[in-house]
């Protein structure tokens, strides 16, 4: 009868108090007060004393047995985390904790199966899939400091092995929006490189429109940091006097470079992506995915349920809700991206800078590579524009005296005719 009262009192304690009440001893409101019931829950409860004292009891009995989950269902529970810890026992996998709701979610997704996060929780402890919660310090706050959409672009790369079965790591860049935290550009690539950060920057360019000012980290791709990054020739030069070429690109693009000063700070880029590149990993490794083009699918399928489904757990809205929402109500500062004059294509921009001087033939040379030119000036220099077109294969458009003089397509292997 009184399923709560058994947690803290006996029987006999309940009875004892009931007595006391019927022999006048004690009022009701003081009865009601000691046992933490309402008025109607202590008269049920007096009723079934006076009925019957002999077998009244406060021990709590089930009136049905428990529910219990169909066995097709536990073992799809037990399959599921037998591949997360397998995943986490491998050092090269950039996983370290168990996602149960990850696995309740291809519960319903991949096998149409139902079970509460509760319940995979509970058999997660009962079979050695469970790990306690590690203590970290806080690092840096997840608030969300921007007004605008396109005022702060967080870029960020990370080379891990995604895949596995791949037996190789890859490298995820990613470009978020930190206003909305909506996800502007998502690849894997094999390898990290100058060219790799360039096209994301004009995918968000082209795609998106001109951002304040984008966020990264101190890698020499982004930055010249005396000390690390020195050369023979420019030993000399103080941090941020040489701008590598990506650098170049921002500011050509009329970006503002902001770099994360310190491992703490850069946790701030890395977080967001967390939730993406945990889902990646758990899925490669059930797809048993072995080449990047494969990756790169469920990356993009990831990336869309993120950006157009997922309630994200620092703004609470969905990104892709939050992002229009943003343009919509005019709190953007996007701007329209346009070709900064005298260039002429957008392969002008998004591309490598070769300086080259013109020798008494009129020529330059790159890679020993002998590049006649026509209506130059001989000792003056060229600004040399290498676009890339595929892998190995470049554009190269040749300016001098804000005038395109010769455009020239071909193969150059292992051409990188520059420093930064």
């Amino acid at each position: 009868m009184a399923s709560q009262i058994h947690k803290t009192f006996t029987t006999d304690q309940v009875k004892e108090l009931l007595t006391k009440y019927l022999n006048k001893e004690v009022e009701r409101k003081h009865i009601q007060q000691v046992l933490g019931i309402e008025k109607s829950r202590f008269f049920e409860i007096i009723q079934a004393y006076r009925n019957d004292p002999k077998t009244f009891s406060v021990d709590y009995k089930r009136s049905s047995e428990a529910r219990r989950i169909a066995p097709e269902i536990q073992n799809t529970i037990i399959k599921e985390l037998a591949i997360d810890k397998k995943a986490i026992q491998n050092k090269d996998v950039p996983l370290y904790k168990y996602n149960y709701s990850y696995i309740q979610k291809r519960l319903e997704t991949k096998y149409k199966q139902s079970a509460a996060l509760s319940t995979i929780i509970q058999y997660a402890k009962a079979n050695d899939f469970y790990l306690p919660k590690r203590k970290t310090p806080k690092a840096h706050d997840r608030e969300v400091l921007t007004d605008y959409a396109g005022e702060l672009i967080q870029h960020d790369a990370s080379y891990h092995m995604w895949a596995p079965d791949s037996g190789t790591k890859w490298c995820l860049i990613t470009s978020l929006d930190d206003h909305s935290r909506f996800m502007l550009y998502a690849k894997l690539v094999e390898h990290e490189s100058t060219i790799a950060h360039i096209e994301a920057l004009q995918s968000v360019v082209t795609k998106y429109g001109v951002p304040l000012a984008y966020y990264t980290d101190c890698h020499s791709i982004f930055r010249y940091v005396k000390g690390r990054d020195q050369r023979h020739k420019i030993f000399e030069k103080f941090t941020d006097d040489v701008d590598p070429q990506w650098k170049m690109v921002v500011k050509e693009c009329n970006i503002k470079p902001i770099y994360a000063l310190s491992p703490q700070a850069k946790g701030k880029i890395e977080r967001p992506y967390g939730w993406l590149q945990d889902h990646l990993v758990r899925t490669c490794i059930r797809e048993n995915v072995k080449d990047i083009s494969h990756a790169q699918r469920i990356l993009n399928w990831e990336r869309d349920r993120y950006n157009y489904k997922q309630v994200h757990s620092t703004t609470r809205e969905i990104p892709n809700k939050r992002f229009n929402s943003a343009l919509q109500a005019k709190k953007s500062l996007f701007r329209t991206w346009s070709i900064p004059k005298p260039f002429l294509s957008y392969k002008d921009i998004f591309a490598l800078r070769i300086e080259r001087y013109i020798d008494g033939y009129s020529s330059v040379t790159i890679k020993n590579i002998n590049f006649k030119l026509s209506d130059v000036e001989p000792r003056y220099p060229v600004d040399i524009r290498a676009y890339v077109l595929e892998q190995d294969f470049y554009e190269l458009r040749f300016w001098h005296n804000a005038k395109l003089v010769k455009v020239q397509r071909l193969k150059i292997p292992d051409f990188w005719p520059v420093q930064f």
